[in-house]
């Protein structure tokens, strides 16, 4: 994977096949500290302690329609090239929460990559019935995302509407850009 919004994409794809019906996503970038951080919280069935035993095995997955399960063993991989950090926590019946540390201007570092569309591709997909709650923060300055309150605002509208996710991925740019992290 070339960024990290793809591993974003896959490692809440399997929060979704899990059971999750409310998805936090957090992305923290301190240029002072040389830091990025990066969370994956879900409410899903969350996994065994020997099944978290396994889970970085690329040839282990739970999954009936492939026989590799690349997804969290490439994040783990992408941390170390960077002299990062990579944790896994999970509980039977509470959920699961992936989190990776990156020194941020490290060379191997991979970039962020396009967060807007990822969120919004989330959101067209599953925005029904998933909540999702994205954070940015940059330097201090941050926003959330939340599809709680979106829902509320928007009425008897769907958020899954191509007028508005068009809107909310505008929004999302927007935002972005607000706090100084490129689209």
């Amino acid at each position: 994977m070339q960024d990290l919004s793809l591993h974003i994409l896959d490692i809440v794809e399997n929060s979704i096949e899990a059971g999750a019906k409310k998805i936090k996503i957090i992305i923290n970038e301190n240029t002072k500290k040389n830091i990025l951080t990066l969370q994956i919280k879900d409410n899903g069935k969350g996994m065994s302690k020997k099944t978290l035993t396994k889970v970085l095995d690329p040839f282990y997955t739970t999954k009936k329609t492939r026989r590799v399960g690349l997804g969290l063993s490439m994040l783990a991989q992408a941390t170390k090239e960077a002299e990062g950090k990579f944790a896994i926590k999970s509980k039977i019946g509470k959920g699961t929460t992936v989190a990776a540390t990156f020194v941020y201007s490290h060379i191997d570092r991979k970039p962020i990559g396009n967060m807007a569309e990822t969120i919004i591709g989330l959101v067209a997909a599953r925005g029904l019935d998933v909540v999702f709650i994205y954070t940015h923060n940059k330097n201090g300055n941050g926003f959330t995302f939340d599809t709680r309150y979106i829902k509320k605002e928007l009425n008897n509208i769907s958020i899954t509407h191509p007028d508005v996710l068009n809107y909310l991925k505008k929004e999302i740019q927007k935002q972005l850009k607000s706090i100084g992290v490129s689209t």
